[in-house]
């Protein structure tokens, strides 16, 4: 993860809102509750889900080169009680130019 920079007119951010409660889950919905259940082990019935799509996406400070986007998404939902993120990123993950980026001493993981 890093900061987009979408000042220069390059690349777009989408999102859409699945509220879930009382209707029926649309394909995303149910693909988000699997991959839940069978990464955690776990039953679980989200209630909300959004889908966050950021699509050729710059890096932070792209210093007027633009060619160089990722595209990626992020997709967040709860049962109520639990949440859960799944990131996504296109085939070939991130082309960001790291050894661009103002800041270097940089930590990546999850706690």
């Amino acid at each position: 993860w890093d900061n987009a920079d979408f000042s220069r007119g390059t690349g777009t951010t989408f999102y859409q809102e699945f509220l879930t409660l009382n209707s029926e889950k649309p394909p995303l919905v149910r693909d988000v509750e699997a991959k839940v259940r069978r990464y955690l082990r776990s039953s679980y019935s989200a209630v909300w889900t959004l889908k966050i799509t950021w699509e050729k996406a710059p890096a932070y400070r792209a210093r007027g080169d633009s060619r160089r986007t990722s595209t990626y998404q992020a997709v967040l939902t709860t049962d109520g009680f639990r949440s859960y993120i799944l990131i996504l990123y296109q085939d070939g993950g991130m082309q960001w130019d790291y050894s661009q980026l103002p800041a270097t001493n940089v930590l990546i993981g999850y706690t």
